[in-house]
């Protein structure tokens, strides 16, 4: 992913009454899909809503897509520091931004938009004029649970008259109070008053009292006189009733409590059975949610850039083996498909003398090429035999593939070998097909597309080329030499050799891209041309031929792919690849002049 411009914000100042924010825009890598992983986009944040666009000038177009985000979810990516994902239930945007710094602009301003302009904010109420709304949805919610709740509606009453009971209590208190302090203030002052007549008595017993003052009891004894305090007389009161009424309020609050315990166990039982019909209920669900999450989790496709090869992806290995041999079986029948429906059309190559494959070029690769050759010549040609370290994985007929396990810095780098013995062909021939990029899809089918960034000679081209994706493996690019050399034998019993080696170069007009993993090859076809007499004076036909191959390939595949997978697609793939190609060069030579 390339950022191509930084994010840019309108000159409009925030209205935080209105709820306007200011309208932020740039570019943001998203993620497509599989095929095309991430590509750059015109992204827009306005008005609590995130839009997308092909490009900035395609906006007058419309949008390709928006997400409002009232109720979205914002989490940066835990590895990726560029990364940031935003989901609204079951829609997911995976996003890239430039660098760090902006990713945390993006994120600041989408927050900010969800936390003023998101449902339930008082900035929304206000501008909705949900106040009202909410008043009056209380008032709706109370007429509903009324008219939804009768069995309650006994209990409510029961309530009530506790209600009414505890204000005549509170008002029965207060009259009892006031009785009792009126009681207590006339017995304070009795005593106050009888303890000074004994006083007076004390200091003047001869003096005579005045008639009326003093009374005789039954016995004939005296008694003083005081005016006897009747209930009735204090501020009116009728004690005996108001206790009657108090002991008659709390027989009832008491009945009523009584009922109120009866009334709330029954409505207890009820919940009781309400709350254990929910449970049941969400116990199905999450062991629905469950079954539906094991059922994802075995399918072998996944969404999102997450679970695909990547340094953190989070598909194992044996989940990215599957998938990858799923997607090459795919691949297989539609190539075959293709194979019964294409007609070929003849091409028309002009093949040059072997002559000119045999001078060392003046181009400014030629040092290069030469030591390529000369390496390959001597190593290549080496008889596996006796080197314990390559082991034979593929035996069918005359081909065989050898591979030695290497690896550098947890990266599958198995140099790959394979011999081949093809009747009625030449080695010229061969490697001339290997070589020309007129008929190179004719034969490959797992390049997506190429094209020649450079001819530096007769002999000698520059090529890039993309190879088809298979998921969840990224994509490949490479950019290499590509050279066809005739090496004259030194022996005059010995035959020439063929040879066409493909080596990766740097080149400033097919630069590494984020969208494919650049791979690093050095691969060569070397052939020799055996030739047995023809009876009599038989002229030599192809039945005479017989072409020997040595194929040979160091393949850096770069990227995050599980070693197994690399060496188990190898071992499928290479033998396919010969077969293929050798009955294509096979096909087309069929009755034309032998090329030595």
């Amino acid at each position: 992913m390339s950022e191509k411009s930084s994010s840019s914000v309108s000159d409009e100042d925030a209205d935080p009454e209105s709820g306007q924010h200011v309208e932020l825009g740039g570019v943001l890598s998203k993620w497509t899909n599989y095929i095309h992983g991430w590509q750059d986009r015109w992204v827009v944040l306005k008005n609590n809503t995130l839009s997308y666009y092909k490009s900035e000038d395609e906006r007058e177009y419309g949008c390709r897509g928006s997400l409002c985000l009232s109720k979205a979810v914002i989490t940066p990516h835990e590895f990726d520091e560029c990364r940031f994902d935003i989901s609204v239930n079951d829609s997911v945007w995976y996003l890239r931004a430039e660098d760090p710094e902006h990713r945390l602009q993006w994120i600041e301003s989408i927050e900010l938009h969800k936390a003023e302009s998101g449902y339930g904010s008082e900035t929304s109420l206000r501008r909705h004029g949900s106040m009202l709304s909410l008043t009056s949805a209380a008032s709706a919610l109370s007429a509903t649970s009324t008219s939804s709740f009768k069995k309650g509606h006994r209990l409510r009453e029961k309530l009530s008259e506790m209600e009414t009971f505890r204000d005549i209590l509170c008002r029965q208190v207060d009259t009892l109070q006031k009785y009792f302090d009126s009681c207590a203030d006339v017995v304070s002052k009795d005593e106050f008053q009888r303890d000074r007549v004994e006083e007076d008595e004390e200091d003047f017993p001869t003096t005579a009292r005045p008639e009326g003052e003093h009374n005789h009891n039954n016995n004939g004894s005296k008694e003083k006189l005081f005016p006897p305090a009747s209930p009735k007389g204090m501020n009116g009161i009728d004690f005996k009733g108001e206790a009657i009424t108090f002991k008659a309020t709390t027989a009832g609050i008491l009945s009523t409590l009584s009922h109120c315990i009866e009334l709330m166990v029954k409505r207890e039982d009820s919940w009781q059975k309400r709350v254990d019909k929910e449970l049941e209920k969400r116990r199905r669900v999450e062991d629905a949610y469950k079954s539906a999450m094991n059922e994802l989790k075995k399918k072998s496709h996944y969404g999102g850039p997450d679970y695909e090869e990547g340094p953190n992806s989070l598909i194992n290995e044996d989940e990215f083996f599957d998938a990858v041999e799923a997607a090459l079986d795919r691949q297989d029948k539609i190539e075959e498909q293709c194979q019964s429906e294409k007609v070929r059309i003849p091409r028309l190559t002009p093949v040059p003398p072997g002559d000119a494959y045999s001078t060392i070029g003046t181009h400014r690769f030629a040092t290069k090429v030469e030591e390529m050759v000369q390496n390959h010549m001597t190593y290549s040609l080496q008889d596996v035999g006796g080197d314990a370290n390559w082991q034979l994985v593929i035996e069918e007929g005359e081909m065989k593939v050898y591979r030695r396990e290497v690896e550098e810095n947890g990266i599958v780098l198995d140099p790959l070998k394979a011999t081949h013995s093809v009747k009625g062909v030449t080695g010229h021939e061969v490697c001339h097909f290997f070589w020309d990029t007129a008929v190179r899809m004719d034969w490959e089918t797992t390049i997506e597309n190429f094209n020649v960034v450079e001819t530096v000679s007769d002999n000698a081209v520059i090529v890039y080329q993309t190879h088809k994706r298979v998921w969840p493996a990224s994509q490949r690019d490479v950019l290499y030499l590509s050279a066809i050399r005739k090496i004259l034998a030194t022996n005059e019993n010995d035959p020439d050799t063929w040879l066409v080696c493909n080596f990766s170069v740097d080149h400033d007009n097919a630069l590494p891209t984020n969208r494919c993993v650049r791979a690093k090859i050095n691969v060569a076809m070397i052939c020799q041309t055996l030739v047995s007499p023809p009876e009599g004076d038989k002229e030599i036909s192809r039945d005479n031929i017989l072409c020997k191959i040595t194929y040979v390939a160091n393949v850096n595949p770069g990227g995050w792919a599980p070693a197994s997978v690399l060496r188990a697609v190898a071992k499928r793939e290479y033998p396919k690849f010969l077969k293929r190609f050798t009955s294509y060069v096979q096909e087309k030579t069929v009755g034309k002049p032998i090329l030595f």
